[in-house]
């Protein structure tokens, strides 16, 4: 009778083997985070980062030549883009060439019959970012106002592409 009783203590082992283990994972304690430096949540109250210093652009600088391309670029594609009575697919083509990608896949599905503008008026002007030289906001002057022009570019040799044009606010 020993055999039985020392057969079942260890079937009764290897199921208590396989059996889930308790809980035994002590509860989160909670901590708080505490600053290593002051905190600074705006630029009069000091630095953000302490000791550190901004860079005077970002990867870009920026000369004359840029100013001059990124005007061009804005007249033109203003051009391209103020012309109503153009049909469609012609019209799409010409303003693409000016246009980032996004852009063109943004302005592909405009009827430009439905575009107030139909000539610039005047010269573009740049509201320039010195510590930003991959972008540019251009105006230009239309019959139908002032449009804003959103140029990009990937490098200081990249060519300025629009990547939005915002129609006059009035």
């Amino acid at each position: 009778m020993k055999k039985p009783l020392a057969l079942i203590a260890a079937v009764a082992l290897l199921c208590a083997g396989c059996a889930p283990a308790s809980n035994t994972t002590p509860a989160p304690t909670e901590t708080t985070a505490t600053p290593s430096a002051p905190v600074s949540l705006s630029v009069d109250s000091g630095p953000q980062a302490p000791g550190g210093t901004v860079p005077p652009t970002i990867g870009i600088s920026w000369d004359q030549a840029s100013k001059d391309q990124a005007v061009d670029v804005a007249q033109k594609a203003m051009a391209d883009f103020a012309r109503p009575k153009a049909e469609e697919q012609q019209w799409a083509n010409d303003l693409a060439r000016w246009l980032t990608p996004q852009a063109t896949a943004d302005y592909s599905a405009v009827d430009p019959a439905n575009i107030p503008a139909s000539r610039v008026t005047g010269p573009a002007k740049l509201t320039v970012d010195e510590a930003n030289g991959y972008g540019v906001i251009a105006t230009v002057p239309t019959n139908a106002g002032t449009y804003t022009l959103q140029l990009l570019r990937t490098g200081k040799d990249a060519p300025w592409k629009v990547n939005r044009l915002t129609p006059p606010t009035s």
